[in-house]
């Protein structure tokens, strides 16, 4: 336990990554900065592609071999249509109605469970802390956040797991992180049948908590520092869906996957109250967008130094020492501080 970080000294970590989709790049340049500093993650959680890059980074993956593994990957080998999809003209139209998404989702369920295979990890139970293993709320090294449109309610996975009959443990991570990154309209939802028979429709996290920073925190002082990384506009005070065409000049499958960023895009991104705005590494997201698919190789590495850059800014003022005295000795501030200050200092 390092009870004394301050300027960027390395130690113990506890990280909650924010959702984004596509740009989930920004993550991997942050940890590969906190990485270098000598941090080390101990829990993990995350939203969308928060929870992509938590499941990776609970199974073992360095920020380096995350950053090979998104250098050769097209992000375009997921959007896998459905047989409805396949109709000229109306099929993603005709998939979202039916389907209740334009792409099944199942090629990404493949490759994260192949990834995660690669470091021995399948189920939740691959991911039991032995310390913690009798502390419900910290017993597994990830956890992943995602949404139960049907019951209307956040689903905290693995432990929300027992409300669909299932022993937590024996929850597959692969499909933790598929219901997590299931963006409406984009992706179909992952189905899911309650104990009561009832099936429930399990998607995007964010739909709920794209930011969930708050799911380390516990009474008392903290042995160790909680981090959020957040990915936020070049204007995050402007329209989520600025810059989007307007529906009539553009065609229904552009404005079904424009309206599924916006829907992202508008959570958790204005104002962080302040104990929480101390603590997190704001992201500038250089203009890409949640469903980009088609993100070019010299946008996606802008996007990973993005990450770098903003982390390296961050931990030259980061105190542990100061964040418990201000923020865990008993005294809540209320004030909101706006997170383009971020930017603008």
């Amino acid at each position: 336990m390092n009870s004394g970080q301050t300027g960027g000294t390395g130690g113990p970590v506890d990280l909650v990554l924010e959702g984004g989709g596509v740009k989930g790049i920004g993550l991997v340049g942050a940890l590969t900065t906190l990485e270098e500093k000598g941090f080390v993650p101990q829990n993990v959680a995350g939203t969308s592609a928060g929870a992509i890059t938590a499941a990776l980074l609970a199974a073992g993956y360095t920020a380096a071999e995350m950053r090979k593994i998104l250098a050769g990957l097209e992000f375009e080998r997921f959007e896998d249509e459905t047989a409805e999809s396949r109709i000229p003209l109306v099929g993603k139209v005709l998939s979202a109605l039916v389907e209740k998404g334009m792409y099944k989702g199942e090629d990404f369920h493949e490759w994260i469970g192949g990834l995660l295979a690669e470091k021995g990890v399948h189920t939740f139970r691959d991911l039991v802390v032995e310390e913690y293993k009798d502390e419900p709320d910290y017993r597994y090294r990830l956890q992943v956040i995602a949404t139960d449109i049907t019951a209307h309610e956040l689903l905290r996975l693995p432990r929300d797991a027992a409300r669909f009959g299932l022993d937590p443990d024996e929850l597959p991570v692969a499909d933790a992180v598929r219901m997590s990154m299931s963006i409406p309209i984009f992706f179909e939802p992952w189905r899911w049948r309650a104990a009561d028979g009832e099936e429930h429709l399990i998607v995007d996290g964010g739909v709920l908590s794209n930011f969930p920073v708050w799911i380390f925190d516990s009474e008392g002082v903290p042995r160790w520092p909680t981090f959020g990384l957040t990915l936020v506009e070049p204007d995050p005070k402007a329209d989520p869906g600025r810059g989007q065409p307007a529906a009539e000049d553009t065609d229904i499958v552009t404005y079904l996957k424009d309206l599924a960023s916006t829907m992202m895009e508008a959570h958790d991104r204005m104002y962080l109250q302040n104990d929480t705005f101390v603590r997190t590494i704001p992201i500038p997201t250089l203009g890409v967008g949640t469903t980009e698919f088609d993100l070019s190789k010299e946008r996606a590495d802008a996007l990973f130094e993005s990450g770098r850059t903003a982390t390296l800014k961050f931990l030259e003022d980061w105190d542990f020492e100061a964040y418990k005295q201000t923020f865990r000795s008993g005294k809540r501030p209320s004030r909101t501080q706006s997170i383009a200050e971020v930017q603008a200092g």
